[in-house]
């Protein structure tokens, strides 16, 4: 079986928390065999749920931070709780944070806050840092370069952008995580910057509950559906999914500091 590692979902969702013995049960059975898990959205509860839930299931780990939406809670209350959770050994990175600029949930001034914050963060803990990133690539950038990569680098999660802003980011240090959005029909820009990340840089992630791949698109996503987005991302790669799901699972590892699988 193909070895399959979700760097990126949301297990403490509602739309998955009642059920996510079971969703964990079905990664595994599709050959997931680690589950990166990440808290940000919405109040600190949901980090909170997010640790509980790593600290129950071994192969489940936990990032813990605030969502560009919800940067106006990036308070140093609310800090001082992030890094209170973040004593568990089962959280394994800061965020996701970064700056949304097609929403705008959150000014971008108040964004460019969180996200200069979060950069501390993760330095100050030794964690890498997990970023958020539509239509604000280039401010981006420049943030990372003034405040500085945090020592245990980072990923650009549900990549989004084009060739250029990928081989950008490569440069800063980050990794690259592709999500469902890849399998879509309308992707062509995605599918070219899919070749610019080296082998030893590359992720993929499901983002579930959002975002399922086709043909699975319009269902609430899942784990076990990342299979799907390694077979396209291994076909546009010129590799065989077996290979490139090996190489995913060793950097994830490799970023986050995973058990051995």
């Amino acid at each position: 079986m193909t070895p399959l590692a979700d760097t990126h979902c949301h297990l403490a969702d509602p739309k998955l928390r009642p059920d996510a013995g079971a969703i964990i049960e079905r990664g595994r059975a599709a050959g997931v065999r680690a589950f990166v898990s990440v808290g940000a959205i919405g109040s600190i509860e949901t980090d909170a749920a997010t640790v509980a839930i790593a600290e129950r299931y071994p192969d489940v780990y936990a990032v813990v931070g605030v969502h560009p939406h919800d940067a106006a809670t990036a308070d140093s209350h609310r800090f001082d709780r992030l890094r209170d959770l973040a004593r568990s050994a089962r959280v394994v990175a800061i965020g996701e944070s970064g700056l949304d600029f097609h929403y705008l949930h959150a000014p971008r001034e108040v964004q460019e806050a969180s996200l200069r914050r979060h950069l501390e963060l993760a330095a100050e803990l030794d964690r890498p840092i997990v970023i958020h990133c539509r239509e604000a690539e280039a401010r981006l950038v420049e943030i990372v370069r003034e405040a500085g990569m945090p020592p245990r680098a980072g990923v650009i999660h549900c990549f989004t952008g084009d060739a250029v802003a990928a081989r950008e980011f490569l440069a800063l240090g980050f990794y690259i995580s592709f999500s469902g959005i890849l399998t879509f029909k309308n992707a062509g820009a995605l599918r070219e910057a899919a070749l610019a990340a080296p082998d030893d840089r590359v992720l993929v992630e499901t983002d579930a509950p959002y975002l399922a791949p086709e043909p699975y698109r319009g269902r609430v996503n899942e784990p076990a559906y990342v299979a799907r987005t390694l077979e396209v991302l291994a076909r546009l790669r010129g590799s065989d999914p077996e290979t490139l799901g090996a190489c995913v699972l060793e950097n994830a590892s490799r970023l986050f500091g995973l058990a051995p699988v």
